[in-house]
């Protein structure tokens, strides 16, 4: 399907769905740019899941979403239960702002929900001359070290900075693999990559199903539970979200909205070294591509090189969308 196609129908469907326009048009430009950049775990197989909670009542479609100024660095945001999204979009521009008058801003934002890609907003950021962190906590889905039962989330950590060319940003989840692969495995009935999940008798297993039921392994074992635990700080118990297993599964549970937290930090790389910051950027970069390389590498990416790549060598193809999704489109269109 051709992506100008795709974004159309999208929109309906979030039309139908009591969206407004702009909110619409922001859903599906996230979602299309998902499935664009190959993240399928974050793309089309969410879409359902979106309509269902927005059905139940525990998506907001036309939420009255506040700001408050703490000060001209810091802002507050209650998403009064908005699709993520739409949260996420709005505070990563208040961030950008905030930064371009003062150096730096620090925005937190309570009472969302799934936002997809961190590096949706870090870009946005970037491609303002700044330096950012995004966070987001997630549903239980990660053991504490130590522990057999899952309470944190696959909590990504996002860091990006300009570079005068491709933006360098860094996107990833605690877990080897984020959850939404694993969903989508499920939805579609295929098998998981061995060693990144374990089932319910702490055996690893390669069944996305079971894997639901289970845990996810951290990267780096008791580093990335670590990294995991310090996501669910910055963006549950600072900005006054939920935490510590809290945050309700979008898929399975209906009992109420979600109340996940975003934390935005955006700085200004010039407020130290002024105009030679993206120089050193470029300098920094020269001296690791330079290095002799590994066995079997004929390059040295830094992150954000592939995904640029990917998105460039995809934008004017056709999206392939599995059957299965195509049918639930439909249906969400019908509604």
């Amino acid at each position: 399907m051709k992506k100008s196609l795709l974004k159309s129908k999208l929109k309906q469907i979030f039309l139908k769905h009591k969206l407004s326009k702009n909110h619409a048009e922001i859903c599906s430009h996230y979602l299309t740019k998902a499935e664009i950049l190959e993240a399928k775990g974050h793309g089309l197989a969410r879409l359902k899941m979106y309509c269902d909670r927005i059905k139940a009542k525990v998506i907001n479609p036309k939420p009255k979403i506040k700001i408050k100024k703490i000060s001209s660095s810091i802002s507050y945001i209650n998403a009064d239960n908005s699709i993520g999204y739409v949260s996420a979009d709005i505070g990563i521009k208040q961030a950008i702002k905030n930064a371009k008058k003062t150096g730096i801003g620090l925005v937190a934002i309570k009472k969302s929900g799934h936002y997809g890609l961190s590096s949706f907003y870090a870009e946005q950021a970037v491609n303002n001359k700044l330096m950012v962190f995004c966070f987001t906590n997630a549903p239980a889905a990660l053991a504490p070290h130590g522990a057999k039962k899952s309470l944190f989330g696959t909590n990504p950590i996002c860091f990006g900075v300009p570079t005068g060319k491709v933006p360098f940003i860094y996107d990833a989840s605690t877990s080897i693999i984020n959850r939404g692969i694993i969903r989508r495995a499920e939805k579609l009935g295929l098998k998981i990559p061995y060693g990144v999940a374990l089932n319910k008798k702490g055996k690893i297993t390669t069944n996305a199903k079971e894997a639901l039921t289970g845990t996810q392994l951290p990267i780096a074992g008791f580093k990335g539970s670590g990294l995991a635990w310090m996501v669910d700080i910055l963006s549950g118990v600072l900005t006054g979200s939920s935490h510590g297993g809290k945050t309700k599964d979008p898929f399975d549970d209906f009992s109420g909205p979600q109340n996940m937290g975003h934390l935005f930090i955006t700085i200004n790389p010039k407020i130290f070294i002024g105009n030679r910051f993206v120089k050193e950027m470029q300098k920094n970069i020269k001296l690791v591509k330079k290095l002799p390389k590994a066995k079997g590498f004929s390059n040295i990416f830094y992150p954000g090189e592939r995904k640029n790549k990917t998105y460039k060598k995809n934008l004017n193809k056709d999206i392939s969308i599995p059957a299965k999704i195509l049918r639930e489109m439909e249906k969400l269109n019908a509604e």
